[in-house]
């Protein structure tokens, strides 16, 4: 029988985290969405209203209303507010001295019963657990961006996570009508550990002049079926995300394969993120970064 949840905490209200909070609240979830910054919350909140009426729009849904599926997201800077949580899913930005305090003040406040997991790309798990008193307690949660339209989720097991950890996971996933493929805990996991290779040799290949962006990513969607090429994916996820996320498989496995190509450092220097803010190997209007 599935477990039922008081509320799930969401930490960090970026592009991962809005996206969650949505599906999440979507399926009847209450919500306690965590950010540092009102700004940022105040972003999450017209971005979140705005998807779900687009979906309302394409799916002619009968569900519940915009204003009930909102009214079951609390925004707040107030971690304390985590204190009524059973599950919580953090989604800060993929730098481990970030991650180290939020961790850390989440296991403070958190009840001793709530299940922590980690929506990581590729900082181990493990790691994280030995940050709290409940390492048992602790998984990784991959979720794949847009969260609400992706049905299957890579579920990272620690060394330390109790089968019933994963069970709570599963049972949490299957309220949103999603899929937890269990794999063992290495930084990268499956999917990043093969996917940020990909996606750093598709770059290599434009700085040395190989083929164009354009080029490189019809070869991969007509040759091979994929839906989108792998400069299109870097931007999707965003490509400051895709440079922390190979300095970590760099750093964890000193392979000279995951140095990140010079390429990715200049452009997310010069602020070029991605779908995120508008530019990275493509140009996206207003309407095609929130989608």
């Amino acid at each position: 029988m599935d477990q039922t949840f008081r509320a799930v905490g969401v930490v960090g209200a970026g592009v991962m985290g809005r996206g969650l909070a949505q599906d999440l609240a979507r399926h009847g979830h209450i919500i306690v969405l965590i950010d540092v910054s009102d700004a940022v919350l105040d972003a999450a909140r017209q971005e979140i209203r705005d998807a779900l009426r687009l979906h309302r729009l394409l799916s002619g849904s009968a569900g519940d209303g915009i204003s009930a599926i909102m009214g079951r997201i609390r925004f707040t800077t107030d971690r304390a507010a985590l204190a009524g949580v059973d599950f919580v899913i953090e989604n800060v930005t993929e730098k481990w001295d970030v991650k180290v305090p939020v961790w850390r003040e989440m296991d403070a406040i958190c009840p001793p019963h709530c299940v922590f997991a980690a929506n990581t790309s590729a900082i181990s798990i493990t790691r994280l657990g030995a940050l709290t008193r409940r390492p048992e307690r602790v998984l990784g949660m991959h979720f794949m961006n847009p969260v609400p339209m992706k049905r299957t989720v890579e579920v990272i097991r620690g060394h330390h996570t109790a089968p019933e950890t994963i069970e709570t996971a599963q049972s949490l996933l299957r309220t949103l009508a999603k899929d937890g493929v269990v794999v063992n805990d290495m930084p990268g996991f499956v999917s990043n550990r093969v996917l940020m290779l990909t996606v750093n040799e598709a770059m290599f290949l434009v700085q040395d002049g190989v083929a164009s962006v354009e080029d490189v990513d019809t070869i991969f969607r007509s040759c091979f079926g994929h839906k989108m090429g792998p400069l299109e994916t870097a931007d999707l996820i965003g490509l400051d995300t895709v440079l922390y996320s190979l300095d970590v498989l760099y750093d964890s496995y000193k392979d000279g394969k995951f140095r990140p190509c010079p390429l990715l450092t200049r452009m997310v220097d010069a602020g070029l993120h991605g779908r995120k803010n508008g530019r990275g190997f493509y140009t996206y209007s207003d309407a095609e970064a929130k989608t």
